[in-house]
């Protein structure tokens, strides 16, 4: 497989020789960059034809081919028969005839985002770039503008990183929905849109079989093509792969782009970043993105990301989204950092390419929030411990997160430290209360070793603390939250002697 990794990357069109070699050993040199482990918050970006029809979640192309699925009714009810009005048919009407990407960067600024990841290309193989690979791009048809560009240069120009997401893997099942059904997904003339179209387990590791056909070589190495070419177009900072690269027949091709798209960066001069799921890299080749709708229990030895939806329905735009309260998100993002991971956040715009009124106010509110509170985000580390408190993560991993409830005495933690012996160690809480007791702070514990607590202030400004330290810990005495999280900040000195 090593080998066939070589052979893969010495057949791309563009430069690819550098210090990082198609092996897992050698992409094990890999470092993270700074730029990441210190943003901590970026927004992910799902824009796509799925926001024409607005309906059920971004797997609409796929769903409106199964006729036990509501999709499918809904689609009959306003569109008409498959056979007739087949997914293709968005494509005229995604037009983003509102689409301004400078507001769109403005806010994700306001926000207090650091990077912006946008979908290039869904797993309905609509790409959104300039592509000689394809017809179905967005300069052709539809929007008719590159959005990737555009938007890159809108983001670029607020200060924030941009990079893209890469889920075209899943397409080689993506439409066999349609081949089960009497559909256009049957018509040879747009089986440069639909195809592959074969079945196969939604499961990458699943065995082969007649049911899970495996990808081709063919299939795959349009796959690499297509990502390079927008890396070449874009020079994006980050790449972000969805799930089914994991299935093994990615692999070489894998360890090819890796090594390719490490080699190119730095020549560009910039700091890259891979994320990937579900183990389809090896450790410390590229950064893996552990908790999707989640977090996880424990802090994590080495940066990870967790990403989510501003909505709970979907990560498309859809006509009646679960949209989550600020809080709810700002208590995500607390809990993420707490145990060393980034957060990226996703909203959906509509077609017209205006962001719902709805995600924006959000969006400002957390932006609102960070612009009190973010030296406990930004920048920060995770402490000796993650947090404390009564609600207890059982469950960490992946579409757990509507059992992520955080309330009054629930606290998670975050370090930065000071030249020259100086720690602010902040406590974020999760809920309103007028006492809490920091049990992390007591002195059996031996947390804060030496150091001597010089100073206790809530970050906002509103109003002093009354503390004590005893030993249960940290006693707080908090004057009215208006907003939550509240964080407490506690100064250590370590150059005062004990902490007594």
């Amino acid at each position: 497989m090593s080998q066939n990794s070589y052979k893969i990357l010495k057949s791309l069109p563009v430069p690819s020789n550098g210090p990082f070699k198609p092996t897992w050993s050698s992409l094990k040199k890999y470092r993270v960059p700074s730029w990441l482990t210190t943003s901590k918050f970026g927004i992910f970006i799902h824009w796509g034809v799925y926001s024409v029809p607005a309906f059920g979640n971004e797997w609409y192309p796929r769903y409106m081919y199964m006729p036990d699925r509501p999709e499918h009714q809904y689609h009959l009810k306003n569109f008409g028969p498959v056979t007739d009005f087949g997914y293709k048919d968005f494509i005229p009407m995604f037009t983003g005839e509102n689409w301004d990407p400078y507001e769109w960067a403005k806010l994700f600024k306001k926000s207090g985002a650091k990077f912006v990841v946008l979908v290039a290309e869904h797993h309905d193989g609509f790409a959104l770039w300039e592509s000689n690979y394809t017809r179905w791009c967005a300069t052709k048809i539809g929007p008719k503008r590159d959005i990737v560009r555009e938007l890159k240069e809108a983001v670029e120009g607020q200060g924030l990183i941009f990079g893209i997401s890469y889920h075209r893997a899943e397409h080689w099942w993506f439409f066999d929905q349609g081949m089960k059904i009497e559909s256009d997904v049957k018509d040879p003339r747009y089986l440069d849109l639909y195809g592959p179209a074969q079945s196969a387990s939604l499961n990458p590791r699943d065995p082969p079989s007649k049911d899970n056909v495996q990808p081709n070589d063919e299939f795959l190495m349009d796959w690499l093509l297509r990502i390079v070419e927008a890396v070449e177009k874009y020079r994006p900072w980050l790449v972000y792969f969805d799930w089914w690269i994991a299935n093994p027949s990615f692999q070489p091709y894998l360890k090819a782009f890796a090594s390719y798209y490490y080699n190119r960066s730095y020549k560009w001069g910039i700091e890259p970043v891979i994320i990937y799921k579900q183990g389809a890299f090896e450790e410390g080749t590229a950064i893996p993105d552990l908790a999707e709708r989640g977090t996880l229990k424990n802090v994590y030895p080495s940066t990870w990301l967790a990403d989510t939806s501003i909505d709970y329905k979907s990560w498309g735009y859809i006509k009646d989204a679960e949209y989550k309260l600020p809080s709810v998100i700002l208590s995500h993002l607390g809990d993420v950092v707490s145990k060393n991971g980034v957060f990226l956040l996703n909203i959906g715009p509509k077609a017209d390419g205006t962001i719902p009124e709805e995600a924006k106010r959000i969006l400002l509110d957390v932006g609102d929030w960070l612009n009190v509170n973010g030296e406990t985000i930004f920048g920060s580390k995770p402490w000796r411990v993650y947090g404390e408190g009564p609600s207890e993560i059982n469950e960490g991993g992946s579409f757990t997160e509507r059992k992520i409830t955080l309330g009054d005495q629930d606290v998670r933690y975050t370090v930065k430290d000071y030249y020259p012996r100086q720690r602010h160690i902040y406590a974020i809480v999760f809920g309103k209360p007028k006492e809490i007791t920091l049990r992390s702070f007591m002195k059996n514990l031996k947390l804060i070793e030496e150091g001597v607590i010089v100073d206790v202030s809530r970050l906002d400004g509103k109003g002093k603390l009354e503390w004590s330290l005893s030993d249960e810990g940290l006693k707080i005495k908090i004057e009215e939250v208006t907003r939550a999280p509240l964080v407490i900040r506690v100064i250590l000195d370590y150059r005062l002697g004990s902490a007594t």
